[in-house]
């Protein structure tokens, strides 16, 4: 089989692609286990600092936080802070750079996980 333009694309060429963007997509996951990010709420009243391993390094609460007849409020604030930490651990690692090149199109859309 062909593609559009005539020819067949290069396997060698695509697999040592592939394996480049393997050995990239390694390197910023292993740098993000190590990076420190944050999440707030509240405006800052909750903040939530973390690694983008997923070790969750420190809890501040601003005492204007701290309402012990609304411990409801706390609850919430916390699991809004832990959420955008966690949002913000996951932004870390994005897919590689492929240069242009749509993996789908050549039938190997899975190939780094996707769909």
């Amino acid at each position: 089989m062909s593609d559009a333009g005539g020819q067949m694309p290069d396997m060698e060429s695509l697999m040592q692609q592939a394996q480049a963007m393997s050995q990239q997509l390694m390197a910023q996951q292993e740098q993000a286990q190590q990076t420190e990010v944050e999440g707030q709420s509240g405006g800052g009243a909750v903040v939530v600092r973390m690694t983008g391993g997923g070790q969750f390094l420190s809890v501040k609460l601003a005492p204007t936080a701290v309402d012990p007849d609304d411990v409801e409020m706390l609850e919430d604030l916390i699991l809004a802070a832990l959420n955008d930490a966690v949002a913000n651990a996951g932004s870390l690692v994005e897919g590689p750079d492929l240069g242009g090149l749509d993996l789908n199109s050549l039938g190997l859309g899975g190939l780094l996980g996707g769909d």
